[in-house]
């Protein structure tokens, strides 16, 4: 059968607005699809629909489809996207009104059933992670659109996939790649270039979005459109396959994917071909995502300039006990950004951060930014802050559960009201972590140099929930050998000492090059409750890339 195009043109809620017209005229598409959602998201739409029952899905979907829903329809391009949220039937709704007013004749389904809230007594929000049968039932029934709840990512991809070329099942290989490709468009332009490690080495400053050649055997190629900006090769798809994942096994409610059997092969300019996926039967339970408000959240950040940094934050920290004595969690950090006889004021100076969050608005809302605001002729000279701190900001906690895959009622509800049920997988298997591969010979002895990891190293990180990801790859085979022996769970605790006390599993993936770290605990209760100076830990990787060590001299 025929190559399906599957193009990307969103990777989050409040990703570059024009791309679903860029992907549109930019060259020949079948399927457009846009990722939406996120924890956070998820958080933030919940507490949309606390304030209007209507609301609960990304409203910028729908302006796109204002803008571009006739021109989808006629270069007949099928739209599949997750943007309905926490809603997806209100904002299918709203696409047929908008359709009607606008005179385009589309077909419009939606799939529901990951809604779990009600089962979880406290929650803003609980949804289930559905896998790619229920979006493949509403395009078979002649869908034109397609919007959804939360679904994975992959999910996005691997529907359109199913209903083209009509897989099964039990068909792990084809949906494993079908997963793998939609892994790596769920992203936008972070396969593109875009947050690249190797930035340099192509034109990143406006990359274009990416798209998935999809064949009947799982396989794919990853390219974009001619003459969009950025670039696709091993090294950017690399990036993206390590990012926010785990182990070798890649789990999801279709299938399990492993990711050491992907083959990435530089086919020509742009274009990577993605092959030799295996698949095996997905876990019997399905991920749900809970997010629960967990209190208030305030913080301000006093700049401390010129000499006797240490002191001048020491005499802080005493004038604002009595304020904080009965706040329940206090945080302070001391950012060294200041330079000894610097030739700028902000080069001279650090940032003191204070991070305060309790259950009771009032602890860290009014109490807080009095003493601090009261301190302002009265502190450590030079005092002022970086912005005053507001009356404290409600913020999230996220937690995973499971529950079995038939607990859910997925639900395909066509374009005519009929709803279609989506059946569970029936061949399922417990997840269990793979045997870690035998490692390359090392290196023979030489000459080292002191230097960034970073010079001979990419890496990429991200987080899920409380958890980080730091995924580091290398581009040849003697570099490979070197950095599987180098970069021990224990050499990674030293050169992010913020991991020394966490589980920290280093998973070992030599078909890519690649070591993969998950760093348990590290972004305490996730996103939403910002914990950490980088709450996703999207920095993670190049903080790590610029740590030191002793490389081979041959390697630089």
């Amino acid at each position: 059968m025929s190559v399906l195009r599957i193009g990307n043109a969103s990777g989050f809620y409040g990703d570059r607005f024009d791309a679903v017209r860029e992907m549109l005229t930019g060259g020949p598409l079948d399927v457009l699809t846009g990722d939406y959602l996120a924890e956070l998201t998820m958080l933030i739409l919940g507490r949309d629909r606390l304030k209007d029952p209507d609301a609960g899905y990304a409203r910028t979907f729908l302006r796109q489809m204002e803008e571009c829903l006739g021109l989808a329809h006629e270069r007949g391009v099928r739209i599949v996207a997750n943007a309905g949220g926490l809603n997806p039937a209100g904002l299918a709704d709203a696409v047929r009104a908008l359709a009607d007013r606008l005179g385009i004749p589309v077909r419009v389904a939606h799939v529901e059933g990951d809604d779990l809230t009600a089962a979880h007594p406290g929650a803003l929000a609980a949804h289930a992670y559905l896998g790619g049968f229920g979006i493949a039932a509403c395009l078979r029934e002649g869908a034109d659109v397609v919007v959804t709840g939360r679904v994975t990512d992959a999910a996005l991809v691997t529907g359109p996939a199913v209903a083209h070329f009509g897989w099964e099942p039990t068909e792990h290989d084809r949906l494993a790649g079908a997963v793998v490709a939609g892994h790596l468009l769920e992203c936008g332009a972070q396969v593109t270039g875009g947050n690249y490690a190797f930035f340099r080495e192509g034109d990143v400053r406006r990359p274009g979005f990416p798209l998935a050649e999809v064949h009947a055997d799982g396989s794919c190629v990853l390219t974009k459109h001619d003459g969009t900006g950025g670039f696709v090769d091993v090294g950017t798809v690399t990036a993206q396959l390590l990012y926010e994942t785990g182990g070798a096994r890649y789990a999801g409610p279709d299938v399990t994917a492993r990711l050491d059997t992907v083959r990435l092969t530089q086919e020509g300019p742009d274009r990577v071909r993605v092959d030799g996926v295996r698949g095996e039967a997905p876990p019997p339970t399905l991920k749900v995502g809970v997010n629960r408000l967990g209190g208030f959240r305030n913080e301000v950040a006093f700049v401390l300039t010129g000499l006797d940094i240490e002191a001048k934050a020491a005499l802080v920290r005493a004038q604002m006990e009595p304020a904080l004595g009965a706040v329940a969690d206090v945080r302070w950090d001391l950012v060294r950004t200041d330079r000894p006889d610097a030739p700028t004021e902000e080069t001279a100076s650090a940032l003191l951060r204070l991070v305060v969050r309790d259950a009771d608005q009032r602890a860290v809302g009014r109490a807080l930014s009095g003493a601090a605001v009261e301190l302002a002729l009265a502190g450590y000279p030079g005092f002022h802050v970086s912005a005053p701190p507001g009356k404290g900001s409600p913020y999230g906690v996220f937690e995973a559960a499971r529950v079995p895959q038939d607990a859910v009622d997925h639900v395909a509800v066509l374009h005519d009201g009929r709803r279609v049920p989506v059946a569970p997988a029936k061949d399922t298997a417990v997840l269990e972590a793979v045997p870690e591969p035998p490692l390359p010979q090392p290196l023979p002895p030489g000459p080292v140099r002191r230097a960034p990891l970073g010079l001979v190293a990419g890496a990429r990180s991200g987080d899920k929930g409380g958890d980080a990801n730091v995924g580091v790859w290398v581009r040849t085979d003697r570099a490979w050998r070197w950095l599987a022996h180098q970069l021990t769970v224990d050499r990674f605790r030293e050169l992010i000492p913020e991991a020394r006390d966490l589980p920290v599993t280093r998973h070992v993936l030599p078909g890519l090059r690649a070591l993969n770290f998950v760093v348990e605990g590290l972004l305490g209760e996730g996103v939403a409750a910002q914990a950490r100076f980088d709450p996703q830990a999207k920095a993670l990787g190049e903080w790590l890339r610029a740590r030191h060590l002793d490389i081979p001299e041959e390697l630089l």
